[in-house]
């Protein structure tokens, strides 16, 4: 394996940090959707863009983005993106380290031309943890930010539309931010947000699909009576029938390969130890690669919850939130990603990603490639959060010989 260059290494990782002290919450990391501390990772990501000679703007769902113009008129575009949001209390590296990484590749250019343009977009928000709907920031780049989604209201009552306009932004504008049409390729840089990298001692991950996703809510509905003077066999007992779905849940998706499916969240009504439960409000997370055995999984398990309410007399709904296909990344970008890694002498595994990124919102519109970088510990979404620097430096090292190559390929088109 090359020898890393930890300095540029550690620089990266040390901007990481410098924009995780913005928050909203002192001691902790959180930082929603056009909140006050975007303003301060506004500014900062705007000098550091500035100082590599980039044009940089804001748009109108508060994505920044550092154009690097090619020399050529008509060059087309790649796009290097991640997201700025974290959710509560978060470590310093998911989504940001990705954006980090884009304006370093523009440093690392030193102004070297390319047949193409460059343009690093730090996505405002990917999380959902504001609005209760993610991808807020690339879904506006591709056009796909409906009147449903504007009009949705945070836990203050504060509409999408509203917070836009208190941020200083114009939500008339947002047919601006969508792609011009000479985006040909995107690639995104992310943790891994898992152990496998870390269980195989490898730096590097090349993804080739993104997993599909259903998001649900279970609520069984029983009857709520005396703890002590309701008999049991006389009882609606919500919460009993819950739990014991939740155990079929886990033990539906043990037993089928690829699948993960979790219950996360439970709200319990009336909530008091001596009164039974008369309403039981749960969410499922179900998650495959294969569309049709993520849909098989969330059929068997509605007809689980049914069954097991039935036994205790307690009725259940269900309800959709979020229905997301799986999405498979570009082939060809995809090869080139892992040939670049290869070539350097970087070991990596091509994988499929159990977690929800902005890639999956871009792969249908854009060609696009995701390169991961292995998560010490398995960690993520928390405060000890981490990377190595030799990993940063093999993702910076990756993406010079990805767009060396992808140069290449574009003279040849030329010349064709």
């Amino acid at each position: 394996m090359p020898v890393a260059n930890i300095d540029r290494a550690t620089r990266i990782i040390s901007r990481c940090r410098e924009i995780a002290a913005f928050t909203e919450v002192p001691g902790e990391i959180t930082r929603r959707f056009l909140t006050t501390p975007m303003h301060a990772v506004h500014k900062l990501l705007r000098q550091w863009m500035e100082a590599a000679k980039m044009t940089v703007r804001i748009d109108a769902i508060g994505n920044i983005r550092g154009l690097l113009q090619s020399s050529r008129s008509d060059a087309p575009r790649i796009i290097i993106g991640s997201h700025l949001d974290t959710v509560p209390n978060a470590g310093a590296f998911d989504g940001i380290l990705g954006v980090i990484l884009g304006i370093a590749v523009i440093e690392e250019l030193q102004g070297r031309q390319l047949p193409f343009s460059i343009e690093v977009i730090g996505f405002s928000e990917e999380e959902g943890v504001r609005f209760s709907k993610p991808f807020l920031g690339s879904l506006a780049v591709v056009g796909g930010l409906d009147d449903e989604a504007l009009q949705r209201t945070d836990q203050d009552g504060v509409s999408l539309t509203n917070a836009i306009t208190h941020y200083g932004l114009d939500p008339a504008h947002l047919p601006a931010a969508v792609l011009s049409e000479d985006v040909f390729a995107y690639l995104e840089f992310h943790i891994e947000q898992g152990p496998v990298l870390e269980s195989e001692d490898t730096p590097l991950g090349v993804v080739d699909a993104l997993v599909g996703q259903t998001r649900m809510h279970f609520i069984f509905d029983g009857q709520a009576n005396h703890a002590g003077t309701t008999p049991m066999h006389l009882r609606h007992d919500a919460m009993a029938a819950a739990a014991k779905w939740i155990v079929a849940v886990e033990e539906h998706a043990i037993s089928r390969k690829g699948l993960v499916a979790t219950v996360g969240k439970l709200e319990v009504s009336p909530g008091a130890g001596n009164v039974i439960a008369g309403r039981v409000k749960t969410s499922l997370d179900v998650r495959h690669a294969q569309d049709e055995t993520r849909h098989a999984a969330v059929s068997a398990l509605i007809d689980s919850a049914t069954s097991f309410a039935a036994e205790r007399g307690v009725k259940i709904t269900t309800h959709i939130e979020m229905d997301q296909p799986a999405v498979p990344l570009d082939p060809h970008l995809t090869t080139r990603l892992h040939n670049a890694a290869s070539k350097l002498g970087f070991p990596n595994r091509r994988m499929t990603s159990g977690a929800g990124h902005d890639a999956m919102i871009l792969a249908p519109i854009i060609p696009s490639a995701m390169l991961f970088l292995r998560s010490p510990g398995g960690l993520s979404h928390h405060p000890d959060e981490a990377v190595l620097p030799q990993d940063v430096e093999a993702a910076l090292a990756t993406a010079m010989e990805f767009l060396a190559q992808l140069s290449e390929d574009k003279t040849k088109d030329d010349h064709a």
